[in-house]
């Protein structure tokens, strides 16, 4: 007889890496559901790992002091990953430019010496559990990649660049956001059980989304 916690649900156990999806932010900024295509894939990963930071002050009072209260003073989400195909779309992306303009995998120029603010994307990590039906997606509708790129090109290991996603806020209040996204200004985390499936009737803007 086992004494130990047992697995709940084994369906539910996480194994294996996310799809990391890259497409316009302004063009998908209305959509709170998953909207890119599989084509927007930048590929092959090495690691995929998401990072929810938040910081609070706690209020404390008496003696000895007993914390009275919990504050949130900020919030990030961001997400890490490392892919192994280096195309320029995904270097163009490493740098923080717009992936868009980069269509073949083998033709390009990114030049150096020239960094500017990072465009804005959106970023959709679709992860599908083991059973192959249930999927949990993180929506980042307005992120940006700040991290360095490295390149690290090794004898008999494949190369795999590492970079961050971190979500900027997305609300109606800021230039480039929108009030669909008023309610989670980060993005958000969602679970289908593959039971109804995405519609959308438009990739505009100003369309909506229905199902998970």
């Amino acid at each position: 007889m086992r004494t130990g916690p047992v697995t709940k649900n084994t369906t539910t156990v996480a194994l294996g890496l996310a799809q990391i999806r890259i497409g316009s932010s302004s063009a998908y900024i209305g959509q709170v559901r998953a909207i890119l295509p599989a084509t927007a894939s930048i590929g092959a990963l090495a690691n995929t790992k998401f990072i929810g930071n938040a910081e609070f002050f706690k209020l404390e009072s008496g003696y000895p002091l007993i914390e009275d209260a919990s504050l949130p003073l900020r919030e990030s989400a961001a997400l890490e990953l490392s892919f192994k195909e280096i195309t320029p779309a995904n270097v163009a992306l490493s740098r923080g430019i717009d992936p868009s303009g980069f269509s073949a995998a083998h033709s390009g120029t990114i030049p150096l010496g020239t960094l500017s603010t990072p465009a804005f994307v959106r970023m959709e990590a679709i992860y599908t559990y083991p059973d192959g039906t249930n999927t949990m997606k993180i929506i980042f509708p307005r992120a940006q990649v700040t991290s360095n790129t490295e390149l690290d090109f090794q004898m008999e290991d494949v190369a795999a660049v590492p970079i961050v996603i971190t979500s900027k806020s997305a609300d109606g209040s800021i230039s480039g956001g929108s009030a669909a996204w008023n309610a989670m200004p980060l993005g958000m985390i969602i679970w289908d059980d593959g039971s109804t499936g995405t519609t959308t009737s438009s990739t505009t803007s100003t369309t909506t989304t229905t199902g998970p």
